[in-house]
């Protein structure tokens, strides 16, 4: 039998890579053959999916300090993960960030060191971003912005969130209390009509522009494209011929629950398996909601406990899909 591993990170535990490896060390030691594509939405990891860096540049971190942040270029094209530079960690998660102040000019730095190193395509993967700044920060580092003349500039988002919608939705994970969250809201709604004035964009209803803290519209607003996060990584890495020539499919994620189908990855493995007619199997850390019916999940949590589970996930992962994979056959 030929298995596919094509999993999401176990956020906080096992990377997209160490999950997908798992899996395959459990397949080939059942006498399995195993192609191992570890995948992302569009967030974090979408660097690492898409062949891992190979530069770094300092630049100013979501708080002003300086950040060493590694990306990636190769044939002119250049991947960037808006997190290395403007993440929400970076400032100490929700308690050490100042939601007013945190701004994704650092990330607008990595796109514009890019453009220096001749990139004709830049992929900016967004998610986990410590800001709401509608990506003013950004734009300001990418001054002038003729220099955008003639490149394509693809934004990976991994939500549906719009533009102004972005300060209710995110600010309050990013440490704003709900005065703050008032005043980020008024602030985006500005933006609009500066973006509006400016570009002659109209970011308000435009579908996945609060990403990352509205950094999604801010770029679309200097004329780059969103695109659902999954869909470019799953094209990038030739995901639907791989699924095609696979006897078993193996995705997962840290929780699987019903947003896990709106644009994630478990839901668009799932969605491809089922259309190419290959049998999928989920595991998760943990499994919530109703899911969808005929899916067979496996929860580590359910299976080995949550301490074993989030302790030793690695380990987890391979044992169960040891048992799962080992008694199929093609």
């Amino acid at each position: 039998m030929h298995v596919l591993a094509a999993p999401d990170k176990f956020r906080g535990t096992a990377s997209a890579a160490e999950v997908a490896a798992a899996i395959g060390r459990a397949a080939r030691r059942a006498g399995h053959t195993v192609d191992e594509v570890p995948l992302a939405d569009g967030g974090e990891g979408i660097l690492d999916v898409l062949g891992g860096p190979n530069r770094t540049t300092v630049v100013a971190g979501p708080l002003g300090d300086p950040v060493v942040a590694p990306w990636r270029f190769a044939e002119g094209t250049a991947v960037i993960e808006m997190a290395r530079a403007s993440g929400l960690v970076l400032a100490g998660g929700a308690e050490g960030n100042d939601p007013m102040a945190a701004s994704t000019t650092g990330t607008g730095e990595l796109i514009a060191a890019a453009l220096d190193a001749g990139a004709r395509r830049i992929v900016v993967g967004v998610g986990g971003s410590a800001s709401t700044d509608g990506g003013l920060g950004a734009i300001r580092a990418l001054a002038p912005l003729h220099r955008l003349r003639g490149v394509e500039l693809v934004v990976a988002c991994d939500v549906h969130t719009r533009f102004v919608d972005a300060a209710e939705v995110f600010a309050p994970q990013k440490g704003a209390s709900r005065p703050q969250v008032a005043l980020l809201r008024r602030r985006l709604e500005r933006l609009v009509q500066v973006y509006r004035s400016d570009h002659g964009i109209d970011v308000a209803d435009l579908d996945g522009a609060g990403a990352a803290g509205g950094l999604a519209g801010g770029l679309a607003a200097v004329g780059a494209r969103l695109v659902g996060g999954f869909d470019l990584v799953a094209d990038e890495v030739g995901l639907v011929d791989r699924i095609d020539g696979a006897d078993l499919v193996v995705t997962g994620e840290g929780f699987v629950d019903a947003q896990s189908f709106d644009g994630k990855v478990v839901g668009g493995v799932v969605a491809l398996a089922r259309r190419a007619g290959v049998p999928v199997l989920v595991v998760c850390g943990e499994a919530f909601d109703e899911l969808p019916s005929g899916l067979e999940v496996v929860s580590l949590v359910a299976e080995v406990g949550a301490d074993r589970a989030f302790g030793d996930t690695v380990a987890s992962i391979e044992r169960l899909m040891a048992r799962r994979i080992g008694g199929r056959a093609g």
